[in-house]
């Protein structure tokens, strides 16, 4: 299988860094909180398309800088253009978006999303893909289509969200495009746990060197399954999972875990 090596990527419209195998995304344009450009949806969805082949990031941090996760859409910079595109433009942005959520859940690697302050609009859509959320006691979290004049229905939201907090929590949070302030969010489920604005990245960066330290091969298959056993019913979501693991009982990260455990040791996992 051909690989990619992304420690040393480079965008053009957020930062990037990577180490120990933990890659961290951070959205920028702070003096705006964030917004998301034309641009940046782009070269977000390509780099998580391309961490589908990456063999040297094992887990994804994504935040914002200044103290917000994301604004969402830039008014200026796509909310303006929009409303000048035909259907077929109208469809390719969309569809461009949506894209970027289909590639966050088609990679592997665990993400992380570590919000604080505004996470807004497609910012809260990229944060409800992630596959675990911190938050901040300051964080505030509003799908607020429906406040420009659009559905609720937008990058996933009524499929994900529902799944995550429920769907009449979810439908009210889509219906009034509302602001769902941080301990609500946890309380909902939306956050996995809150932590303080001054450890927040310190403590998504922590899980995700936890999670990329662990057996990477079958963090990958259980992201891929809690993705098609949403179209299952029960009894082939068995048998399904009955597959997936047999495959992972013939890696060589099942065997290191039980020659530790005979040792009384904690596994060194390699992800093959």
């Amino acid at each position: 299988m051909n690989t990619v090596e992304m420690a040393s990527h480079t965008p053009e419209h957020f930062e990037w860094s990577a180490s120990g195998g933990v890659a961290t995304v951070t959205l920028n344009g702070s003096e705006r909180k964030n917004p998301l450009t034309f641009d940046s949806y782009a070269e977000l969805r390509d780099t998580f398309r391309g961490l589908a082949y990456a063999e040297d990031v094992k887990a994804v941090v994504i935040t914002g800088s200044g103290g917000n996760f994301s604004s969402g859409g830039d008014v200026q910079d796509i909310i303006g253009p929009l409303t000048e595109m035909d259907m077929r433009g109208l469809l390719r942005f969309t569809r461009m978006t949506g894209d970027l959520i289909k590639a966050m859940r088609a990679c592997p690697q665990p993400v992380v999303a570590a919000v604080d302050g505004v996470c807004a609009g497609a910012g809260a859509a990229i944060a409800m893909a992630s596959d675990l959320r911190l938050g901040t006691p300051e964080a505030k979290v509003a799908f607020l289509f429906t406040r420009v004049g659009l559905a609720g229905c937008d990058m996933g939201a009524c499929a994900m969200l529902p799944r995550i907090i429920g769907q009449g929590r979810a439908s009210e949070l889509l219906f009034t495009g509302r602001s769902m302030p941080a301990d609500e969010a946890e309380r909902w489920g939306f956050f996995n746990r809150l932590v303080e604005q001054d450890v927040l990245l310190d403590e998504a960066t922590e899980l995700a060197n936890a999670l990329a330290g662990g057996p990477n091969f079958a963090h990958g298959m259980t992201k891929t399954m809690l993705n098609q056993e949403w179209n299952m019913g029960l009894d082939a979501a068995i048998e399904s999972e009955a597959q997936a693991q047999a495959i992972c009982m013939q890696t060589r990260d099942f065997e290191r875990a039980y020659r530790a455990f005979m040792e009384k040791r904690q596994p060194d996992f390699e992800g093959d």
